[in-house]
């Protein structure tokens, strides 16, 4: 009998770890990741600290419906509500330089956390509304943001720029995702006194992690997304070929595509072309988007390399603008339908 009860005894002292303690694990090892790996570059602070927050809401969502800590029901609405501003300011960050101080972009962002405090004083049984029209208003916000396409992150790397432009994309789901969450939680509290509120939650978490899975393999997809319909619908002009000429003129003399921190702002600069005439011109023209067109030129001077150096098929990703060897192969392939080294075999067969 003492040999049975002492295994009985082993389980019930058994540590529950809750599923969002879990996610909120995985959080903080992509968050250390992306540190790691902007380390040398100017990171996206409102990024980071979204990741921090959302580890910070994961570990709020285990102790309440892990553990039945109800103290912390008073924290999670504030916290949830500076989610889709720091959202929306890391987008933002990648879009445009902002005219406004730091402290003014801080008190703006702060007004959704600052109502819900309000609110949770004077009158509790709105939070979860509010919270709702908070991230579907965010969501809309990034969205319209997103309307030219990936030439929208001006300040972005071209060859960042698509990657990071499905994974704002999908961030703008999951937003309209957790606004979907809270309105079933709400309703379930309503009418089943929160019966399926913990599974709606625990799904919740699990979606989350689907949609990281999703953004990471729509990443490392070679097809850049559609042009907006406008670009699309407006024939090529005059004033398109034009501007094409002048930018074409300027990448070969001056090589502009080998600079790995290219981005669309810089080369308006650099042509004297407003950033959104140089964009719409080569979507009417040419079918693609501005980081397609830059791309084109490095795989083009890439093939140059490879064909005519000894040079490793490192050496030329990184002479011709490349960072990341993902970047180069799923662009050399979507240019030659071939890998660098399988075309340097192919060249030279010949």
């Amino acid at each position: 009998m003492m040999a049975n009860c002492f295994p009985l005894r082993s389980c019930q002292a058994m540590l529950f770890i809750p599923l969002p303690f879990v996610v909120a694990l995985l959080l903080l090892i992509l968050f250390v990741t992306v540190l790691r790996r902007d380390e040398e570059a100017q990171p996206n602070r409102p990024f980071l600290a979204l990741i921090l927050l959302a580890v910070l809401q994961s570990v709020l969502s285990g102790l309440r419906w892990g553990y039945g800590v109800q103290a912390v029901s008073v924290i999670a609405p504030v916290t949830a509500a500076m989610v889709p501003p720091l959202a929306y300011a890391g987008v933002f960050s990648l879009v445009r330089t902002s005219r406004r101080s730091l402290p003014a972009r801080i008190a703006l962002h702060a007004v959704p956390a600052a109502v819900i405090l309000l609110l949770m004083v004077v009158w509790r049984d709105v939070i979860d509304l509010a919270l709702v029209l908070v991230f579907v208003g965010y969501a809309l916000a990034i969205l319209l943001l997103m309307r030219p396409g990936a030439d929208a992150l001006r300040l972005a790397p071209f060859e960042g720029a698509v990657p990071a432009y499905r994974a704002i994309i999908f961030a703008a789901a999951a937003l309209c995702l957790s606004a979907s969450v809270d309105i079933f939680v709400f309703f379930d509290f309503t009418w089943a006194h929160g019966e399926h509120a913990l599974t709606l939650i625990s799904l919740s978490n699990l979606a989350v992690l689907g949609i990281l899975g999703i953004a990471a393999a729509a990443a490392s997809r070679s097809r850049a997304p559609a042009e907006t319909a406008e670009a699309a619908l407006k024939p090529e002009t005059a004033e398109d070929k034009e501007t094409i000429a002048m930018v074409d003129a300027l990448m070969e003399a001056k090589r502009l595509y080998r600079d790995a921190n290219l981005n669309l702002d810089r080369l308006a600069r650099k042509a004297g072309i407003p950033a959104r005439q140089i964009s719409a011109a080569i979507n009417r023209a040419m079918d693609k988007n501005v980081s397609q067109y830059v791309n084109d030129y490095r795989i083009a001077e890439a093939c140059r390399l490879l064909a005519v150096t000894q040079k490793s098929v490192t050496e030329v990703m990184f002479e011709v603008g490349f960072q990341t060897k993902s970047n180069f192969n799923r662009e050399f392939r979507r240019v030659t339908d071939m890998t660098p080294v399988a075309w340097r075999e192919k060249k030279a067969e010949r």
